[in-house]
């Protein structure tokens, strides 16, 4: 018995409730005049927020750099021009048609029949000086060669230029017609009919 008179509650009395937590001030506005680009500022790989564009990314060019150069574009184009040009140029000053200058044909010299490239020396000399009568004598299919490399050095040089890659590519078809009309050349320029494909 306890000495008091007022009875003992059993249940004990509920706990107090928390306090609540502390308010977060909310964030402030950037300041009129701030520049746009440090909002816009993110980590990189980041997604995109809600209302920010995505910050541009660079795309790589044909050449392998963004920033490639002219000169680095146009290296490889006037590295081949150079040599053909440096060719011509030896051949237009040590004229072929006087002998000892240059090696003879081992086909002719062993059979006396003309090759494809037999007379092809004398063409580019003749075409090194400008005289496309004598350069068609001498070797037609070389002229068309000289002809087909400069319309390709064209295109690789504009599209160097241009930053645009240019792939010249021809089908089996034209391989096996340039093949054909190789293999009539040699054979009619080794007729008695034939004499003016002859050098």
């Amino acid at each position: 018995m306890s000495g008091d008179n007022h009875p003992v509650d059993p249940k004990p009395s509920p706990a107090a409730p928390a306090p609540p937590p502390p308010a977060v001030p909310a964030a402030s506005p950037p300041a009129p005049g701030a520049p746009a680009a440090a909002a816009s500022q993110a980590a990189p790989g980041a997604a995109p927020q809600p209302g920010r564009a995505p910050l541009p990314q660079p795309v790589p060019g044909p050449y392998g750099s963004p920033r490639a150069s002219l000169a680095r574009r146009i290296a490889p184009p006037l590295g081949v021009l150079t040599g053909v040009v440096a060719a011509f140029a030896y051949v237009g000053a040590v004229d072929p048609n006087e002998p000892g200058h240059y090696p003879v044909c081992p086909l002719f010299r062993l059979t006396g029949i003309l090759c494809p490239g037999c007379g092809g020396l004398r063409s580019a000399h003749a075409f090194a000086h400008g005289d496309l009568v004598t350069a068609l004598g001498a070797n037609a299919v070389a002229v068309a060669g000289y002809l087909l490399f400069a319309v390709a050095m064209v295109f690789w040089l504009v599209g160097a230029v241009r930053g645009v890659s240019v792939r010249l590519t021809a089908g089996p078809v034209w391989w096996w017609s340039a093949g054909v009309v190789v293999a009539l050349f040699s054979v009619v320029r080794n007729l008695p009919f034939g004499a003016a494909l002859a050098p």
